[in-house]
This record gives structure tokens, sequence and C-alpha cells, in this order.
């Protein structure tokens, strides 16, 4: 148990740039208290004592404004930040390594008995305010953005976005390289194209790269083919593409507004 709690309190400091001590985490963190609740609650549970686990669980709401179900199945270093707000309902499953923030709703769409909530694998986050409901799985590794209503299968690896949630398209690892070389060759800084950068516009560079590429290898053709011929109209380098040529530019938009 100690060592648990050891491994809980050091999983926040990878995840949180604002932790400190060992002693203002143990003492400060409401994420860490509703887990430490949940797992009385879930071994009360698993032991048949289930009134009593709904009061430990209860109990854990009212403490830290975070109401897991004795039910759900939680793995180890599972990390809420913050956490107001959040709700993981009785059947929802929940890796190693997994980071939810405030306002996360793991919940169900029906009143069957079974499964009714979603599967979480290990290393996925979900963002403020994000909805994951139904019966499926969030594959590992994958990101839900903030405010997001996720009621389908998420490959494992992708960011989810929107209402309703869709999947960020990502380029294979050759189409990428591809990408940055022709961003470089063109003195574009690539973190144009960053997970970070909402999906429509990543994805409208991407392409735009894609057909700079397509481009630019039509005309290293044409003057592969003209020099054959003796010309040496291609043998002119592009001009580059100057950081202080864009700096007016980059003034401007630095500016603020009003």
């Amino acid at each position: 148990m100690f060592n648990q709690v050891k491994e809980d309190i050091q999983s926040v400091f990878h995840r949180d740039p604002a932790a400190r001590t060992a002693f203002e985490v143990l003492t400060c963190y409401p994420g860490l208290h509703a887990v430490w609740f949940h797992r009385v609650s879930h071994r009360l549970w698993d032991f048949g004592w289930k009134w009593l686990a709904r009061v430990v669980s209860n109990l854990g709401r009212w403490f830290t404004g975070i109401e897991i179900h004795p039910g759900a199945k939680i793995g180890r270093r599972f990390f809420i930040d913050h956490g107001m707000g959040i709700v993981i309902g009785e059947t929802a499953e929940i890796g190693d390594d997994v980071t939810l923030y405030q306002g996360v709703t793991l919940g169900g769409t029906s009143w069957n008995k079974g499964k009714r909530h979603p599967t979480l694998e290990d290393g996925v986050v979900v963002g403020a305010g994000a909805k994951v409901l139904g019966p499926f799985t969030v594959g590992a590794g994958a990101k839900i953005g903030s405010n997001a209503v996720v009621t389908k299968e998420v490959p494992a690896g992708a960011t989810v976005v929107g209402i309703p949630g869709r999947v960020i398209i990502k380029a294979d690892d050759e189409q990428q390289a591809k990408r940055q070389a022709i961003a470089e060759k063109l003195g574009f800084d690539a973190y144009g194209i960053s997970q970070d950068m909402p999906d429509p516009i990543a994805r409208a560079i991407g392409q735009l790269l894609d057909h700079l590429q397509a481009v630019d290898g039509r005309l290293e053709g044409m003057c592969s083919a003209l020099k054959e011929l003796g010309s040496d109209y291609c043998a002119k380098e592009l001009p580059a593409l100057r950081d202080e040529d864009f700096a007016d530019v980059k003034e401007a938009d630095d500016k603020p507004a009003g």
C-alpha cells in the first residue's frame, strides 16, 4: 500500500509542473484523494459489501468533488488534475498512466445492465470537460480534446476533437518526413503542423505541403529534361525565404488587439 501511494505521488510530479513537494501533493491534491477513496470502496465492492462501498464512494465525492463508482476498475498511476466535476461510471475501465482533467464524464448511453461505460487503455489523456459516452474502447496513448463528445471507438495514438468527436487523421511516418523535408527546403517552420494545432488548420497545411512537394518533384523532372536538351534554364537556385522578410508580419501578429 505504501509503495502504491509513493508511486501515485511520483506520477503527479511527472505530469504536473506546479507540484513542488511530496507533502504538498499528499495534502493538497483532491485527485489523489479521490483515487485513494476509490481503492477502498472498490475493495469493499469486490468483497460484496455494496452499500458500504457506496457510502465510502459518496464520502470521497463529498470531500473531493469527484464521483467514481466503486465498481469502476482503475489501473496504476491514474492522475486526476484539478478534478472537480469528474464522473466515472460503474463499468468504466481505466488502464495505467491515464490522465483526466476537470469536468470529464466517463458515462453510459443505456439503462440496460452490463457494460455501459468506456474503457480507456494505457496512457490515454482526456481534456477538461470532455464526455466519453458508451461501452467502447479508447486506444492506448489516445488524446481527447477539451469539451469533445466521444461516442465511438478511438484508435490507439489518435487525437479526437469536437462535437461530435472526430478523429484527427495522422500522416504516416514516411509522409510526415516528406512534409518536414519540403517545409525545411522552403524555409517554413514546421511548428505550423504540430499536434497542438487545431486539426482543420494542420490538415490544410499538410495538404499544401504535399501539393508543394508534388510541384517541386514535377519541376525537378522538367529541369532534368531541359538539361538533357542542353538548356541551363533551371541552373539558378530558388531565392531563400528569410526570417527578416516576415518581421513586420510577426510584429503585427504579436501586437495586442484593440
